[in-house]
């Protein structure tokens, strides 16, 4: 094992502590406001933006997307990953690359510090695609677009941020196609977290999913009021 894939794996669980630490809980908890116990009950920046505003939505959204982009370029730039050729990597490269991203993800959706409880990733995701340079930035552009369209449209925070986990792993998909990527060889690391990633991202939108089909989702922005 080389001295940077030794980094690496002592990286990984450092990755995971930094993703556990519950920014939306600690920012709230500074207004005298516990997010788990108030609005949906969740630490993301949705949630204590809805109790606390949108000033505070941005704080916490920027910190949780530091979470996963920090490691994700330390660990690009301990291998290499930032300059060269892509043709020169391997499989094994790629896999410890994303095994650190994936931790960071992991320590957001599963703190530590909250019982292995926790958000539900989007911005921590965020901060990792944009970390994994060049090959997730351009389908991490459809899904953000996606996801402004889906939000304008229908006002629902929750099937935005799902509509466009989904879209990025397709978008992945087609440009690796379209360019000749070698998707299943030594990219599959890419492939196997861009359709993990989403489908974690889906599955801690479940509650949100039965609340959808139950019309009891709440939408962002001012509720209209009463009809008399």
């Amino acid at each position: 094992m080389t001295t940077a894939a030794t980094a690496l794996v002592c990286l990984i669980p450092a990755a995971y502590l930094l993703g556990s630490v519950p920014f939306g809980l600690l920012v709230a908890k500074t207004r005298g406001i516990d997010p788990r116990t108030a609005g949906s009950g969740n630490i993301g920046a949705t949630n204590v933006g809805r109790l606390l505003g949108k000033k505070f939505f941005a704080i916490v959204f920027v910190l949780d997307l530091l979470k996963g982009l920090l490691p994700t370029v330390g660990a690009g730039l301990m291998l290499g990953h930032y300059r060269g050729s892509a043709s020169s990597y391997n499989a094994g490269d790629y896999l410890l690359w994303l095994l650190v991203a994936f931790a960071a993800v992991c320590g957001h959706m599963f703190s530590v510090f909250l019982k292995f409880k926790g958000g539900k990733g989007v911005a921590t995701s965020a901060g990792v695609v944009l970390g994994v340079f060049p090959y997730f930035t351009v389908a991490a552009v459809v899904a953000l677009i996606l996801f402004l369209i889906l939000l304008k449209t229908t006002r629902y925070m929750s099937i935005a941020s799902m509509g466009g986990a989904i879209s990025f792993t397709f978008a992945y998909i087609c440009i690796a196609l379209v360019r000749h990527w070698p998707l299943f060889e030594q990219q599959l690391p890419l492939l196997i977290f861009a359709v993990l990633i989403a489908g974690m991202i889906v599955y801690k939108h479940r509650g949100n999913i039965a609340r959808l089909r139950a019309g009891t989702e709440n939408r962002l922005g001012p509720k209209k009021p009463a009809a008399a």
